[in-house]
């Protein structure tokens, strides 16, 4: 019997090649447009793009009909708005930097889609992620980097669980990106020349501050005092919400030469400013740790760390501290560690391990 596959469809190129490909392969495919948008009204839909927008739930419809396989649109707006939005919003108001996708990879994506998949009788969900899912001698499952480093979304997938892994698909982590679109074109799909969308879905206009003042209304971060690293009263700032570490942009501080955020204290709404060295540090400390490719950690044991999406990798040592966190030490300085992004420590090509920087 032919196995059952649910593909996350979010109405852009890489998903649809990814369902084509499943299809091809002989699997029963549906596909599935997650309903995550929260206004209701006609030109907030329209105008919302990403992954997220009325625009996708068509061009998902479309390619489906191409493809020839059944289509549904599901509603994820309650577990988006708690487990994302709210979720984005309270690491802001802490002094902290987070990274929705992750959240919405781990809670929305996979574990609502793939609960509701399974009550459907589905087996698998797929995404058109770049990146690949391995089976390692250890028994354990992990994800590993994609064909194409440019492109490689692992570090936004570290927090996936063995039993999420075991059930899913990710048919275009060989491919270049390049090849993808090809393949689209070759298909006739429509969606082979629709761009990549790069903000963050909920927050279109880039413009997070603004977002976080209209979901808070009065309770906002209020303005207060930029200090430099002794402590010393050099300014006033819009409010900590602003402001993120290793930012030079936007300070609007005259101090004749650039300078950098490098600490946020929500307790005392002070923003802390130094020079350029001021921002790199060597070490960090970890929690709400999830264990991927590896099941313990012995103390000191090396990895590749990457401390942000777009990082390259740095190689650090890693141990065991009390309370399930772990302490990361990089042979040299790194740039701006930012409480509430991830540190992910990949071991070869696959993720080990990864947490939330505290």
């Amino acid at each position: 019997m032919k196995k059952k596959v649910v593909v996350g469809m979010s109405g852009g190129v890489d998903s649809s090649v990814a369902a084509y490909l499943l299809k091809e392969q002989g699997y029963d495919v549906i596909g599935v447009t997650m309903q995550i948008w929260q206004d209701e009204d006609e030109y907030t839909l329209e105008s919302n793009g990403g992954c997220c927008g009325l625009s996708a739930v068509d061009d998902a419809r479309r390619v489906a009909q191409v493809i020839g396989i059944p289509y549904y649109v599901m509603n994820f707006k309650k577990e988006f708005k708690e487990h994302v939005m709210d979720y984005f919003v309270d690491e802001y108001i802490h002094g902290r930097t987070p990274n929705p996708c992750i959240a919405c990879n781990r809670y929305v994506k996979w574990e609502s889609l793939l609960k509701r998949s399974l009550d459907i009788g589905a087996d698998y969900i797929a995404t058109g992620h770049y990146a690949r899912i391995k089976k390692l001698e250890n028994g354990r499952f992990a994800i590993a980097n994609s064909a194409t480093a440019a492109k490689d979304q692992t570090y936004a997938l570290y927090n996936l669980t063995q039993e999420q892994l075991k059930r899913t698909l990710m048919p275009i982590g060989d491919f270049p990106k390049e090849r993808v679109r090809e393949m689209a074109q070759e298909f006739h799909l429509p969606v082979a020349h629709k761009p990549d969308s790069q903000e963050i879905c909920f927050i279109p206009d880039n413009d997070y501050a603004g977002f976080i003042q209209k979901e808070m209304g009065n309770q906002v971060p209020k303005p207060g005092h930029f200090v430099d690293v002794h402590g010393n009263v050099i300014g006033e700032h819009k409010g900590i919400t602003h402001y993120t570490i290793g930012q030079r942009k936007g300070l609007n501080l005259s101090m004749g030469h650039p300078v950098f955020v490098v600490d946020i204290r929500p307790e005392t709404d002070e923003v802390v400013i130094g020079e350029a060295e001021d921002v790199f540090s060597k070490e960090l400390i970890a929690d709400r740790v999830n264990f991927m490719g590896v099941k313990t950690i012995s103390d000191g044991d090396e990895f590749i760390g990457k401390i942000r999406y777009g990082h390259k990798g740095a190689k650090c040592h890693v141990s065991m501290m009390k309370n399930d966190k772990i302490h990361v030490e990089f042979e040299e300085p790194v740039r701006a560690i930012t409480k509430g992004q991830a540190v992910v420590l990949y071991k070869n090509d696959y993720v080990a391990l990864g947490g939330v920087i505290s």
